[in-house]
């Protein structure tokens, strides 16, 4: 194979990665508005049943049901998103391996120019005060 058609082959090796590593991003994306739909579904329907009940008399049995599925639906987000952070870290890894044989490392220089926190540590704070919150109305519903 010639050294043209070696670099275009490997160009679109490239291409065609970075455009699956991009759907791997809307991917996570859309699971994670879904996850925020559901959170928000369940917080409205738990407050529409305290409009309608007085708060002495909300029954702890709702509490454990409502906090056991806000709990396992924060795990759930928590575990989609590692997933995700995972494929996309092996996604970005190949991409990187395969940008040693082209004349300009993008994503190699993109990641050592990125400040701050990771997308991923700012994904898995609202699972965890989700989650924090889920037990404490666990916690009440047990003392009840």
């Amino acid at each position: 194979m010639s050294s043209d058609s070696e670099r275009n082959e490997w160009l679109e090796l490239y291409r065609l990665h970075s455009e699956l590593a991009d759907r791997v991003s809307q991917r996570r994306e859309r699971a994670n508005r879904l996850h925020v739909s559901l959170v928000a579904g369940l917080i409205a329907g738990f407050v529409a049943f305290m409009r309608l009940q007085s708060a002495e008399n909300l029954d702890p049995l709702l509490g454990l049901v409502l906090s056991g599925l806000g709990s396992a639906l924060s795990v759930s987000w928590f575990a989609t998103v590692w997933s995700y952070r995972q494929l996309n870290t092996a996604k970005f890894s190949a991409l990187r391996d395969l940008e040693k044989n082209l004349c300009y490392p993008f994503f190699e220089r993109e990641s050592e120019y990125r400040k701050g926190w990771s997308l991923t540590v700012v994904e898995t704070v609202l699972p965890g005060v989700f989650l924090v919150l889920s037990c404490g109305l666990m916690l009440w519903a047990i003392l009840q």
